[in-house]
């Protein structure tokens, strides 16, 4: 089973992740998306096809919307997390048969927005229980994929690969990629950015069970 989760940075208008949502099984709008949603519903489902839930604080969505689709408005009061992360943890609340969640629209507008985003995608394999779960983003430039331990990755030969970590004392040896990684202290953004896969499947091993961002373009 596939869910996106819909953020209010910018939405895609390309045809991949717009295929994303309109195959997805379970459809979760962060509250501020939502009107983004269903300006582009019709084009991408060619009918009304309403989210699954609506998930905020609701400070971000009009009244007028917050009473015509209060059905499936999921509120949570609580200022310590984003609307992001509120939208996963109510659909890791929910217990379906997940197999892959993407993120989209968590990209864009702002940057200290993408950045945060992005590193909270970090954080959910330290919060939940993903085994057998795979999580991204995807927007019209890239796709980025959270990783905590040693992987392989089918990416497509000449693709461009970042990698990103807030671990300065991890160290990624890598093969399949044009520039050597195991030299790389990670205590800046930057240090291991616009690399190049030099076969379809790259392989990162990692010194120690950690996080990294792999951003794929």
């Amino acid at each position: 089973m596939t869910a996106v989760i819909i953020g209010a940075g910018d939405f895609p208008r390309n045809a991949y992740p717009r295929y994303l949502i309109g195959t997805a099984d379970i459809v979760i709008c962060c509250d501020s998306a939502l009107k983004a949603y269903l300006a582009a519903m019709p084009s991408i489902f060619g009918k009304e096809r309403l989210p699954d839930a609506v998930v905020g604080d609701m400070d971000s969505l009009p009244k007028a919307l917050q009473k015509k689709y209060s059905d499936i408005l999921v509120k949570f009061t609580e200022q310590e997390h984003n609307d992001q992360t509120k939208a996963f943890t109510h659909l890791m609340s929910l217990g379906l048969p997940l197999d892959t969640v993407h993120f989209i629209g968590i990209t864009g507008k702002r940057a200290d927005h993408t950045i945060g985003n992005l590193s909270l995608l970090m954080e959910y394999g330290k919060r939940f229980d993903l085994e057998g779960i795979s999580i991204d983003a995807v927007s019209d430039y890239e796709t980025v994929i959270p990783v905590w331990d040693s992987v392989s990755l089918m990416v497509g030969k000449g693709r461009k690969v970042s990698i990103l970590s807030p671990d300065n004392s991890l160290k990624i040896s890598c093969e399949g990629l044009m520039y050597d990684t195991s030299g790389v202290v990670f205590d800046n953004w930057w240090k291991a950015t616009l690399n190049i896969a030099t076969e379809d499947e790259i392989k990162l091993n990692f010194s120690h069970h950690s996080s990294a961002l792999i951003c794929l373009n």
